[in-house]
């Protein structure tokens, strides 16, 4: 680890806690979920949940060296998300801030089979944390810094995001990549009402990575459009309705945002990357790819690889982790896109955030092994298979 970049991960922390219902058959939660029923679960797995552990702890795992920031309580569930930290390696917990004055943050997460993850969040510490908590010091012996959840972390939202974009600034003054992800708020939150697009584009100018969802930058900028493809999905998920036009349009305009290189999740169908010109690329500070000419104007989308879906929990922030590991070693675009899905195809095989992650060098070798992707047919002119790198490429 001590010859690759370091990476800073800070924001949003928890302690997941997970009860078992693969007993059940596909879909049978809806019928039983009812008031006054009794719902039976096998064991409860507790890990810890945010991209403060999930993306920070898979960055790790992959042999980036990494700190962590986040805040909790002096709790028992502050105590636990301590413990479990440590048992990945004893300095991770070192940035960890412990206000005895807040209570940790927890999220019951309902994972069944067969039905979308139902989340019950208390945000706790989260609530006070600030861009004061994140000391220049570590990001000034940093590489790469990325924050995650902004929209179930108030002082980052509130105020039209001036605490976000200020976080940015000074991280920016450091020298360091900027890299941040998103999470879909609850449509009756702060958060989930706050202005987003105003939000993005005052911190985008200093943001150099941007790694959402396309289902929470259509939920945040194009509100009409999520709508409208929902409604039409039904009870399916829509991301099967979305064809390269819409994410084409969605990271040309991050790009005008500010940001330099965009990854858009996209669940069951992969994940997609959008780079802006290889002019802009050098200027990203000191995880900058190593090749702009290579990495500038590209417009790729990766589909998933086949797997046993046991759990989905924490599936995006391993994906990112993927792509950072992939970033952060110098790869060209396309493997770090490939390395992503990868990385995210390894995590929804436990069913917690961590369980299923491998080393690196193990994931690297299933790839080369010839690990099997799910089918992704595209129709939309100017895109055409890279059999070579196992993607969809728009040809320029």
């Amino acid at each position: 680890m001590e010859n690759l970049p370091k990476a800073v991960v800070a924001g949003h922390i928890c302690l997941d806690i997970i009860p078992d219902f693969n007993h059940l058959a596909p879909g049978q939660f809806l019928q039983i979920f009812q008031p006054g029923h009794l719902i039976l679960a096998g064991p409860a797995v507790f890990s810890t949940g945010g991209p403060v552990s999930n993306t920070g702890l898979a960055l790790h795992k992959l042999g980036i060296p990494t700190q962590l920031i986040g805040k909790i309580g002096a709790d028992p569930f502050g105590q636990a998300i301590l413990d479990v930290l440590r048992t990945h390696g004893g300095d991770l917990a070192d940035g960890m801030l412990v206000d005895p004055t807040c209570s940790s943050s927890y999220t019951l997460i309902i994972n069944p089979p067969g039905v979308d993850r139902i989340f019950i969040s208390h945000l706790g510490a989260n609530d006070t944390f600030c861009a004061d908590d994140i000391p220049c010091s570590q990001l000034e012996a940093a590489h790469l810094f990325h924050f995650g959840y902004p929209p179930v972390l108030r002082h980052f939202y509130e105020n039209n995001g001036q605490g976000l974009v200020e976080m940015y600034r000074r991280a920016k003054a450091t020298g360091v990549t900027t890299s941040l992800d998103m999470t879909f708020p609850d449509p009756n939150s702060p958060g989930g009402q706050a202005d987003w697009r105003t939000i993005c584009s005052r911190a985008f100018p200093f943001v150099d990575l941007f790694l959402p969802s396309l289902e929470e930058m259509l939920f945040m900028l194009h509100r009409p459009v999520y709508e409208r493809l929902v409604s039409q999905a039904g009870r399916a998920d829509f991301l099967r309705l979305v064809e390269p036009e819409l994410l084409s349009e969605v990271s040309s305009e991050l790009l005008e945002m500010g940001a330099k290189i965009v990854l858009l999740k996209l669940g069951e169908r992969g994940a997609y990357l959008r780079t802006a010109a290889p002019a802009e690329l050098q200027y990203m500070g000191r995880a900058a790819p190593q090749d702009s000419t290579a990495w500038g104007d590209q417009e790729l989308w990766a589909p998933c690889f086949k797997v046993q879906v046991v759990g989905t929990t924490g599936s995006g922030d391993a994906t990112i982790a993927g792509f950072l590991s992939g970033l952060l070693r110098g790869l060209t675009p396309e493997q770090a896109l490939i390395a992503a899905v990868a990385v995210g195809a390894c995590n929804v095989e436990a069913v917690d955030a961590l369980g299923g992650l491998r080393t690196w060098e193990a994931t690297m070798a299933r790839i080369a092994a010839g690990w099997e992707q799910r089918p992704l047919r595209l129709s939309s002119p100017g895109w055409e298979w890279d059999e070579g790198n196992k993607l969809w490429r728009k040809l320029t």
